[in-house]
């Protein structure tokens, strides 16, 4: 008897499945807006005790990303990069609402825009037609 076939499946799934793990899991969004952002979680966050355990002993820390780099140098060049000014850009944009979320789950009241009636509709003035 042969071998199983092992060609023409997933392959290239376990750097997927590994990438997903709760243990590489970065902090959200809307925890970086609503907590790390503030001045003065950012100046703790900037500014940590020495951690062996950490990427270049957590003295190079990007708050907008919430990653570690290893050396000063690299996390200037990160600041210069597409990843920092692309995080930078989603970071503007307002958080998502337990409301936002629940009117999009089809839970919460609907809002409409009502008509702006403080316009004066005037009708658009007529062309005459000379022959």
């Amino acid at each position: 008897m042969g071998r199983l076939r092992r060609s023409r499946v997933h392959k290239a799934q376990r750097d997927v499945h590994r990438a997903s793990r709760t243990r590489a899991r970065t902090k959200d969004l809307d925890q970086i807006q609503l907590h790390d952002l503030d001045p003065a979680v950012r100046a703790k966050l900037e500014a940590q005790p020495i951690d062996v355990e950490k990427p270049g002993l957590a003295q190079h820390y990007c708050v907008e990303c919430a990653k570690y780099y290893e050396t000063d140098a690299a996390l200037r060049s990160h600041w210069k990069g597409k990843v920092h000014k692309r995080r930078c850009k989603q970071l503007k944009e307002p958080a998502y609402t337990i409301e936002e979320a629940e009117r999009a789950g089809g839970l919460g009241r609907e809002v409409r825009k009502r008509p702006n009636t403080d316009l004066d509709m005037q009708p658009a003035p007529e062309i005459e037609a000379t022959s």
